[in-house]
């Protein structure tokens, strides 16, 4: 019998994908949740916490493999220094930890904190693999949604790399499986896009004739998305699934209208 895959976010967008593709593969999975909930077949959960520490001792009893997706706006560099540190206890053999494109150059707090989560991972002295991704298409829609609700909606001029989230979930099972490869190149969607197209595309998508405002963004932010700083650079591995496909196979106006989706 194989030791159960141990899964930190399991319940999120990213995290429910994930678990999905390594069921269909037969693997038994251990997802860490704070709340109880009921075990199915092939998983089974472990109450811990991952920015305390508690509970991951037991969870990482007889696991091998560590797949560390869950994250937040604020305290992702202090939850995985938690997790990579019980990992090293546990004598894990692999480590396996999702990023975001651009983490060592966004001068914004959410990439700062995955930059920190890259520093803890990589100084546990566990086998490991990080992945870099681009935002969601989730998360576009998220934003397109929230600034439609104006009666003029302003759109930030910024270009975008989104990629659809269950390709992310297919490489972190496919490098999980692998063996530990450091910082993998990173993963993104097609194409380069510009957020007010995006917008526009929902807008249509909704039947919406709302005009959009675009405005740059001030100060060293405004000035790393205008060089690109979000943006991966090569090496990287591009995703198939575009934004246009997403909306499309959302289904237009219908799906657009469903409560949004927070993107990891």
């Amino acid at each position: 019998m194989t030791s159960p895959i141990l899964l930190t976010g399991g319940t999120g967008t990213l995290g429910r994908l994930v678990l999905a593709r390594l069921r269909a593969a037969d693997h038994d999975v251990r997802v860490l949740s704070r709340r109880p909930r009921d075990d199915e077949p092939g998983v089974t959960y472990a109450l811990g916490d991952v920015a305390t520490g508690n509970g991951l001792e037991a969870a990482l009893d007889d696991v091998h493999t560590v797949l560390h997706l869950a994250g937040g706006p604020r305290g992702d560099a202090a939850a995985a220094q938690v997790v990579a540190e019980h990992a090293r206890r546990a004598r894990v053999g692999h480590l396996v930890a999702i990023s975001v494109v651009g983490a060592d150059a966004m001068p914004l707090r959410y990439f700062r904190e995955k930059a920190g989560l890259e520093r803890a991972i990589a100084a546990a002295e566990v086998p490991w693999t990080v992945l870099r991704a681009a935002q969601f298409h989730d998360f576009v829609l998220t934003l397109a949604r929230s600034l439609a609700k104006l009666p003029v909606t302003p759109v930030p001029r910024m270009r975008l790399q989104s990629v659809d989230a269950d390709e992310v979930a297919h490489r972190l099972v496919d490098l999980a499986l692998a063996g530990p490869a450091g910082l993998v190149p990173d993963l993104v969607g097609p194409e380069v896009y510009d957020a007010p197209d995006a917008v526009r595309a929902y807008l249509r998508a909704r039947g919406s004739r709302r005009p959009v405002l675009v405005f740059g963004l001030p100060g060293k932010v405004g000035r790393a998305y205008r060089d690109g700083a979000n943006l991966a650079v090569e090496p990287v591995g591009h995703g198939e699934r575009s934004w246009a496909d997403f909306l499309e196979e959302r289904g237009g106006a219908d799906a657009v209208a469903q409560p949004p989706i927070v993107a990891a």
